[in-house]
């Protein structure tokens, strides 16, 4: 592929990477911020309507999001650092990068793997009246605060790449805390939220 075309295919990979990112971290944040709160509030008969026909639809959006974002990350490593003409054709990935490798890497496979056969199961227990495993529910529910807490810094070390390659490990460390901070209050927050306007 000549240079300019490969520049060009970063360029859309790149973009379509983060509109799929901001379509799965968006419900990511709808899911624990939002949904866990407003479906603690709703009567048996209220959730028996609402869960079937709301989680389907957004967990659809959900791990297709995670699966795209994951495979056009993939495909972008391979224009920035594989190709011969790449950016950073053989340069070596800097921390940062591979942190957010890792972390993104770790909540797409609870999505696919734990959450969504998870919520398969939760969402029929809700349909038939009998629910779901308690532990089975946890199990979902931890995965998911995981990918919650992950994201921040995730996001943070995607942005920053090469240009934080200078910096200790110790930043890198305070990213994760200060992005742990952010999920953390913003858990506090969606729960205090008043209905009342």
């Amino acid at each position: 592929m000549e240079t300019s075309g490969l520049y060009v295919a970063e360029m859309v990979t790149r973009w379509l990477h983060v509109v799929a990112g901001i379509l799965w971290i968006g419900l990511l944040y709808f899911f624990n911020f939002v949904n866990s709160n407003f479906s603690k509030a709703l009567e048996a008969d209220t959730r028996k309507k609402v869960v079937p026909e709301l989680m389907p639809r957004a967990l659809f959006f959900f791990r297709w999001g995670a699966m795209l974002t994951f495979l056009l990350g993939l495909l972008l490593i391979y224009f920035v650092y594989l190709a011969p003409t790449g950016a950073r054709h053989g340069a070596l990935m800097t921390n940062p990068v591979l942190i957010g490798i890792l972390f993104g890497l770790v909540m797409w496979f609870n999505v696919w793997f734990v959450i969504w056969p998870a919520q398969k199961k939760i969402i029929n227990g809700v349909k038939t009246g009998n629910p779901a495993p308690p532990e089975l529910v946890s199990r979902a529910t931890t995965s998911s605060k995981i990918n919650t807490y992950l994201s921040i810094p995730l996001v943070f070390f995607m942005l920053a790449g090469p240009h934080f390659s200078a910096l200790q490990w110790y930043w890198e460390a305070a990213v994760v805390a200060v992005g742990f901070a952010i999920a953390w209050h913003l858990y506090k927050i969606g729960a205090k939220v008043s209905t009342n306007v």
